[in-house]
């Protein structure tokens, strides 16, 4: 898979997408949000160009399929009887390891962005925060952008925040707790 080392996003700006990607105009937006937020971050904490870019394609890539219909998602998902908003993430790591993608911490950050993983380094944590955080949500912004803001200075506990706050709200709207969420949660509590 070719990637570029100087491929972080204008603001606004679209990050180049896979062909396969499934993604409306409304997601390729939230997709380039996401992806500002990390580059935004990546920059502040002075990481190296590998991590940037590691960042950087984790955010363009993470909800690549989000728009794909039920039987595409349920056919490249092999068994996994999971509700279909829990699919996109291991069809889009699935698909990109067979492009040649090779980078295990960007594959693990795509492929559980959204229930979360206590095996994850600091990447997937970032992913899964700027998933949530991204400004274009419409719920608690003052708070979500405040978050975003510390993000740089106070990673470890932005994140436990992230993480109690993701999962209140899933039990407020009465969803499941998938497995490796509880198993999240109990590695930050």
């Amino acid at each position: 898979m070719s990637r570029s080392a100087t491929s972080h996003s204008t603001p606004g700006s679209v990050p180049r997408l896979p062909s396969w990607a499934i993604a409306s105009e409304k997601r390729r937006g939230h997709i380039a949000r996401v992806t500002a937020l990390l580059d935004a971050w990546s920059d502040a904490l002075a990481l190296d160009g590998d991590a940037r870019q590691a960042w950087h394609d984790a955010g363009r890539w993470h909800d690549a399929v989000r728009d794909g219909d039920e039987a595409t998602l349920r056919t490249h998902a092999g068994h996994d009887a999971r509700p279909l908003g829990l699919l996109h993430g291991p069809v889009a790591a699935a698909w990109l390891a067979r492009d040649g993608e090779v980078r295990n911490d960007v594959l693990e950050a795509v492929r559980w962005h959204t229930t979360g993983s206590a095996a994850w380094g600091q990447l997937g944590r970032a992913l899964y925060m700027a998933d949530f955080l991204e400004p274009g949500r419409p719920f608690m912004q003052a708070d979500r952008a405040f978050l975003a803001h510390l993000v740089p200075v106070q990673f470890d506990a932005v994140f436990r925040q992230v993480v109690r706050l993701r999962l209140e709200w899933a039990l407020r709207e009465g969803k499941g707790l998938a497995p490796e969420t509880v198993a999240l949660w109990d590695s930050v509590r």
